[in-house]
């Protein structure tokens, strides 16, 4: 078996293939379930609020599993950030656990509070922080997660959030991979080393990865809100959490760039994908007015691949 950094540079290699379809079948030494699972919706009280999220655990997956928090969009919702990223079948074929968490606000226009952004989370001081941490604390004591392989991921407004556990929970989180997502430059360090993968889109006018306000739909929009940070400015705060040496282009090609911390105590790496815009690479759109994915990279094959090998350090 390979080791990182081997298995996951093999894997983005892989996943820069232009036939997707074939990042997603099934290894031959997988075996199939034994019946279809279904994503079941899951209620917890957290903040004085009662809180939801889908949970998708493949058939016959026995004892605690690595989980992967997915976390929507601003304006989606579980379901959508199960449709866009596509990680069940990924999940059914390694062997992970799925948890879909859904973010607050009136109707199905759901956000998280990522501090500086987005609408009604945000305006209304969520405590989204804590909902995290006590749905991992739940699917840990329900010997559904395992409390070492904790994993967050998400996109635009979810990957925001997804920094922000990875910088408030990093005591609970092994690793993160926000897709499309920012920070503001204004987050204190995080306490302890956490993995992180950062996706990021030429073509995003959303959530430019130059930094600024980007194009954001007026419901999203707030005087409270921030400018964003660049993606290379969140590089450089994980570079600097996880003690890294130095930084390094390791890779350069007409479809991407990957930057990589050298010697850290934790990985960090940042994919920049040239024609991509605010949209899950190789995933599905997250509406019908959204970006189309681009199909020359797989977003979810490469947060796995990053993700599988990572432990929360004791």
């Amino acid at each position: 078996m390979l080791h990182r950094p081997y298995r996951f540079a093999a894997a983005l290699v892989f996943s820069l293939a232009v036939l997707i379809t074939g990042c997603r079948s099934a290894r031959s030494d997988a075996q199939p379930p034994s019946a279809p699972a279904e994503a079941v919706e899951n209620t917890i009280r957290s903040g004085g609020m009662e809180r939801t999220f889908d949970l998708y655990r493949p058939s016959g997956l026995n004892g605690p599993a690595p989980l992967v928090i997915m976390l929507h969009g601003g304006g989606g919702n579980s379901e959508n950030g199960a449709r866009m990223s596509g990680f069940n079948a990924l999940a059914d074929r390694e062997g992970f656990v799925v948890a879909y968490p859904d973010g607050s606000g009136r109707r199905r226009l759901l956000t998280w509070n990522a501090g500086h952004c987005c609408a009604y989370a945000m305006q209304e001081g969520i405590d989204d922080v804590q909902f995290l941490s006590d749905l991992i604390d739940d699917l840990v004591k329900r010997g559904i997660a395992s409390q070492r392989r904790i994993y967050v991921t998400g996109m635009s407004n979810g990957a925001m959030m997804s920094f922000r556990a990875g910088r408030e929970l990093s005591h609970k989180v092994a690793a993160i991979a926000p897709v499309v997502g920012a920070m503001f430059g204004d987050e204190p360090a995080a306490a302890s080393p956490v993995a992180a993968l950062i996706i990021t889109g030429g073509k995003d006018a959303n959530v430019p990865w130059k930094g600024g306000y980007g194009d954001l739909p007026r419901w999203r929009k707030s005087p409270a809100d921030a400018p964003y940070a660049p993606a290379a400015a969140a590089f450089d705060y994980w570079a600097r959490v996880n003690d890294c040496a130095a930084r390094s282009v390791t890779r350069s090609s007409a479809i991407h760039q990957q930057e990589d911390g050298e010697r850290c105590r934790a990985p960090v790496t940042w994919v920049h994908l040239h024609d991509s815009g605010h949209a899950w690479p190789g995933g599905e759109r997250g509406s019908k007015r959204g970006d189309k994915p681009v199909t020359v990279y797989d977003a979810s094959e490469a947060i796995w691949a990053f993700f599988e090998d990572q432990r929360l350090a004791r």
